[in-house]
């Protein structure tokens, strides 16, 4: 019988439509005759809906039509599976669509990939494909990464994380930026990827616009300074925190600029079929860089993986600073675009065994979960009474 696998992909995020081509990409590489693949996407209101069209990316040029001819569903868990139930539910006729064996999520961005949905694939009790909620969140947040990578001593540009109360005195806050920072900087958004909402200042009005463009996108910003001449590298990694190896590295032949939300999914070359997204982009496998600094990379990546507790495959980006030769990890990218598949095939792995290996460790997470222990025997509601006011358990 076949494993039942949903791939999950789009929700309410910037990044919606690069989670469909990332998605429906890797549905094609999936093997058939292991898994029944049912592609199940998700609104950017968060419904779900699953049928017959749901995995052809041509129909997604309208997606009213597609929607109009598909079915939407939520899922239940119900004797011990989860089950994809029509809704709203007709009166007469069976409303179960379907049962999911395992979950993979292929999404980006904010309120999908930063743990919201890992969230609630775990509490239905449903393997997931991927980072838990904690590594999710916790990559998702360019901040709190930083924080973490800090204490474990891997190089990280400094920064500042900024509010909306900051923002309402726009004026002292730049003047609060000028003071840490000399020109350029870089602000950002803390919690989006793709480079949405991303730009370089090289003075005081620029900072305005881009404070301005980050607060759009986020309630929280970020500013670091901007590495002159930059060298940007980038490495994926495959396990989980126990077991993980690096990928090849590649080099972004963007010279010293920052990369677009253009330049990775539309400026960048087609191949055969569609759109391959993130595989599209112009850059060098090999990365041209010596052998040593190829290892240090892809040592500091695999460390950085198992830092935050992933699991899956994550893509890690780095800075090399060419006046100072110094490396800084940027970000982590724990549901990389394309998945990286173009990442692996140096080293070997194929696409469609890339796919299985993520999810088999999901699997083995699972059945590692399934051996914890989450409740114990108590007697703590036998004398519990609410009159006269409530009282809290926990001392």
């Amino acid at each position: 019988m076949k494993v039942k696998l949903a791939v999950i992909f789009g929700g309410k995020s910037v990044e919606h439509e690069i989670s469909i081509i990332s998605a429906l990409q890797a549905c094609e590489y999936m093997n058939r005759e292991k898994y029944e693949v049912i592609p199940l996407y998700m609104t950017k209101t968060g419904e779900f809906y699953t049928g017959e069209q749901i995995g052809n990316i041509e129909r997604y040029k309208d997606i009213p039509l597609l929607l109009k001819e598909s079915v939407r569903v939520v899922l239940l868990h119900e004797d011990g599976r989860v089950n994809m139930v029509r809704y709203p539910m007709k009166k007469l006729g069976n409303n179960v669509l379907g049962s999911i064996d395992v979950a993979f999520p292929i999404v980006h961005g904010t309120n999908v990939e930063d743990g919201t949905l890992q969230g609630y694939l775990q509490t239905l009790g449903l393997p997931y494909v991927g980072c838990d909620v904690l590594s999710s969140a916790v990559g998702m947040n360019k901040y709190v990464m930083k924080t973490v990578f800090r204490d474990n001593d891997i190089p990280v540009l400094d920064c500042v994380c900024y509010n909306l109360v900051d923002f309402e005195d726009v004026e002292n806050l730049m003047d609060r930026i000028e003071g840490r920072f000399p020109y350029p900087v870089i602000v950002k958004p803390v919690n989006l990827g793709s480079s949405v909402g991303i730009s370089k200042a090289d003075n005081r009005e620029g900072l305005e616009e881009a404070l301005g463009l980050a607060f759009t996108f986020s309630r929280k910003v970020l500013v670091e300074p901007a590495i002159q001449h930059l060298k940007e590298i980038n490495c994926a990694v495959l396990g989980d925190e126990l077991e993980a190896e690096a990928s090849e590295c590649e080099e972004p032949l963007n010279a010293e600029e920052i990369l677009t939300y253009e330049d990775k999914y539309i400026g960048g070359g087609k191949s055969k079929g569609a759109s391959k997204g993130m595989a599209s982009l112009s850059r060098a496998i090999p990365a041209n860089i010596s052998g040593e600094r190829r290892e240090e990379i892809r040592q500091m990546a695999v460390k950085a993986f198992k830092c935050l507790g992933c699991s899956g495959v994550a893509r890690i980006d780095f800075m090399i600073d060419r006046d100072t030769d110094r490396v800084y990890l940027n970000e982590i990218n724990t549901i990389p675009g394309s998945l990286a598949f173009y990442l692996w095939e140096p080293m070997g792995i194929k696409y469609p065994e890339l796919l299985e290996r993520m999810i088999q460790l999901a699997l083995k997470r699972h059945r590692e979960n399934e051996k914890l222990t989450f409740s114990f025997e108590t007697n703590v509601l036998a004398g519990v009474k609410l009159g006269g006011g409530v009282k809290g358990a926990k001392g």
